[in-house]
């Protein structure tokens, strides 16, 4: 399916051509630890310690260069709070609660149907 770009950049949007701008936001959406903190972040603002327990396995540097992602996507927000220590949360954006509901059917149908699969492939 494709649409018209609302911005007037281009004729329309199709995610199967190669120079299409969407394929950027599906490659961030469709990175495993992307679409995990939008799962964390559904339920409401997360710090990042939080955010870390809550994605089990991911490295602080990884889950730094994914908030940034996300947040320079328009699909999370960050407010630091002026304390000692500094206190920062993350919590979903509109857009970001947009992104959610597709995301969070995927992880759903992952949960149901992961020991169907003929060949699991090896946690990371």
């Amino acid at each position: 399916m494709t649409t018209r770009c609302p911005t007037g950049q281009h004729d329309h949007h199709d995610v199967y051509e190669a120079q299409c701008p969407c394929r950027g936001m599906l490659d961030l959406l469709a990175n495993k630890w992307s679409a995990l903190a939008i799962g964390a972040l559904e339920e409401g603002p997360l710090r990042f310690g939080a955010l870390q327990r809550r994605l089990q396995g991911i490295s602080p540097k990884v889950l730094t260069q994914t908030l940034r992602r996300l947040e320079g996507a328009g699909l999370i927000d960050r407010t630091v709070y002026p304390a000692v220590p500094l206190h920062v949360e993350y919590e979903l954006s509109p857009l970001g609660h947009s992104a959610s509901v597709p995301l969070k059917n995927l992880r759903l149908w992952v949960e149901e149907n992961v020991d169907l699969a003929t060949a699991p492939t090896k946690p990371v």
